[in-house]
């Protein structure tokens, strides 16, 4: 016969809560008038976009794309103009403008009034014209590879919001040498030790 005993146990399991931290201002309206410095890196920061030789960006097919897409975003979209923009070896930087549709002068109109709710997008917002980029670039890159629902992009993308004229003309001379120093970037993968 066999006896059944109840044993208790104890276990210390460590658990690790990966939440991502925002990147974002707080409290801050992406939909408003204004500039905004972008990158936007593939996938592993893999080389997908062409190569850099001399300090000259070739693109190959999907860097061709992604630059096109790119340039439509302004395109379709009545309230955002492209500025500076240059597609590197595996990231994109550019400058995007919200332009305020009221005046159309591209100048910040009020503070934030409403509420945010989590992961529900924001219609004209940064967040949404940049999800939409990504999306069309991807489908159209996806289908060149013939590789539906493969990923090119990173996650997330990261912005800074261009303050001044100065900090403007700096984020364009930076966007329009970085050919020139990729040898030196820290996105470039030949330089990751």
């Amino acid at each position: 016969m066999c006896r059944w005993e109840r044993i208790e146990v104890n276990l210390i399991v460590k658990t690790t809560n990966y939440h991502r931290k925002s990147i974002r201002l707080k409290d801050y309206d992406y939909s408003q008038a204004g500039a905004y410095f972008v990158t936007i890196c593939t996938n592993d920061k893999g080389c997908a976009f062409g190569e850099i030789n001399d300090g000259e960006m070739h693109l190959n097919d999907i860097g061709k794309i992604v630059e096109s897409e790119w340039m439509k975003t302004g395109e379709i979209r009545k309230n955002v103009l492209i500025d500076e923009f240059f597609v590197m070896p595996n990231h994109l930087h550019g400058i995007i403008i919200i332009i305020d549709m009221d005046n159309g002068r591209g100048m910040a109109r009020h503070a934030p009034t409403r509420p945010r709710t989590f992961g529900k997008p924001i219609a004209n917002s940064l967040s949404s014209i940049i999800g939409s980029f990504k999306s069309a670039a991807t489908k159209h890159i996806n289908q060149l590879r013939n590789s539906p629902g493969n990923p090119v992009w990173q996650r997330n993308y990261f912005e800074r919001i261009i303050r001044n004229e100065k900090e403007w003309n700096r984020i364009r001379e930076y966007i329009i040498s970085n050919p020139f120093n990729w040898v030196i970037d820290n996105e470039n993968p030949q330089n990751w030790n």
